[in-house]
């Protein structure tokens, strides 16, 4: 079980002043606007010192165990934001994980990863940080409107665009893994997928430092749902069940590493291609981490019953390596996980039945006509002289 002193970058241990600091903040002071307001007079600007509550609350973005995010008018920069905090009398162990967080994501500065703009303390003496206000809807409402049968859904995200959507999730991932990172809460409701296909993963109230960051190329170092028992655990399971992997479930939280992130991705990509989870029907808590532990999903299905609808053999080819059970069997790290969706994007992918085998030809075919056009053409009319010729025998023989 997690200590109430863990911190993202391990156990730490907590002085008795440090514990009371944390938990007597109580006298918070409202943030006040501090640029002025302009105003224009014939030719001349007129400066007006401006005094009021720097961020307006505007309404209820979502809550769950780690907090509160309310949609706020910033009056500085006259911008939406989405203002994140802890709820009131929390426990120790809430406070600290949720200044990881803030750390944690401002750590990663990445156009896939939400971005962390201030923080703060508000007049009831909680702690808040404020972040990019995302436009657009959850990979889990999509996932439902798809599942619903949406035409208008399924005209938008086609598989191609499906492929391109969980790209930009794993640059998220590997640029975190990077860092050290590893996110432990992936799932469709932490992925905002923008009007204009830009995706943001969200929610790094769970994130685990693991190591220290690697040197990068270029790089300086130095709406509210009802809490369920299947959401967000903070405890000895860290983590949502319905998308844990199996050393999640058993509890391991000292030793996850990438390749935890790299099962849940696994799991999302799944129900994103197929529209359903691979556990469905399971409801009790015991019944979901059984499953994680034990349960392969089926592949190599039609999915969504009255409509012709196949996922690709090799993606689902790709997804088995990903939900392997044992953490050693999946894909090392999220980049070479990528690294193989980047090949089966370029038609690429490994024979390994008779539908891949067809479509490895018909790629292998389609480079070549790319590379060679001429030879292409030449080959293309010989076999069609060829096959022309065999029916005009075949219509003499008969006459």
């Amino acid at each position: 079980m997690a200590a109430m002193g863990d911190t993202l970058s391990g156990e730490t241990h907590i002085s008795e002043a440090t514990k009371s600091q944390a938990l007597t903040v109580t006298g918070g002071v409202a943030r006040n606007t501090v640029l002025p307001r302009v105003e224009w007079e014939g030719p001349d600007p007129k400066v007006n010192p401006s005094q009021r509550h720097r961020f307006e609350e505007l309404g209820l973005l979502g809550e769950g165990g780690m907090g509160e995010v309310v949609l706020a008018q910033d009056h500085d920069i006259e911008r939406q934001v989405a203002l994140k905090r802890l709820p009131e009398n929390c426990d120790l162990g809430r406070v600290l994980r949720f200044v990881e967080e803030i750390r944690t994501v401002g750590q990663l500065e990445h156009p896939n990863i939400v971005p962390v703009h201030d923080v703060g303390v508000d007049a009831s003496g909680r702690y808040y940080f404020v972040m990019k206000h995302l436009h657009g809807e959850t990979l889990e409402s999509i996932i439902g409107r798809l599942r619903d049968g949406d035409e208008a859904v399924h005209a938008r995200f086609t598989m191609p665009v499906r492929v391109q959507l969980m790209v930009s999730v794993m640059n998220a991932l590997i640029y975190a893994h990077k860092q050290g990172f590893i996110h432990r809460d992936l799932k469709p409701a932490n992925i905002m997928v923008g009007p204009y296909g830009e995706v943001t993963v969200m929610d790094w109230g769970l994130a685990k430092r693991i190591r220290s960051p690697e040197r990068i190329t270029g790089e300086v170092t130095s709406g509210p749902r009802d809490r369920t028992p299947l959401q967000t655990q903070v405890g000895a399971i860290m983590g949502t069940p319905l998308y844990m992997s199996p050393e999640q479930a058993r509890g391991e939280n000292d030793t996850l590493d990438e390749r935890s992130d790299i099962y849940a991705l696994s799991v999302v990509f799944h129900e994103l291609l197929h529209l359903d989870h691979y556990l469905r029907g399971r409801e009790d808590m015991q019944s979901v981490l059984e499953g994680v532990k034990k349960v392969t999903p089926v592949l190599h299905v039609a999915t969504l019953k009255g409509r012709k609808y196949q996922v690709p053999a090799e993606l689902d080819w790709f997804l088995e390596r990903g939900f392997r059970k044992e953490p050693a069997e999946r894909y090392a790290s999220v980049a070479e996980m990528a690294e193989e969706l980047q090949r089966i994007i370029r038609g690429e992918c490994r024979v390994q039945c008779q539908r891949t085998f067809v479509k490895r030809m018909l790629g292998e075919a389609s480079r070549f006509t790319d590379e060679r056009p001429t030879l292409m053409i030449i080959g293309a009319a010989a076999v069609g002289s060829l096959f022309l010729a065999a029916i005009v025998k075949s219509f003499l023989v008969f006459m």
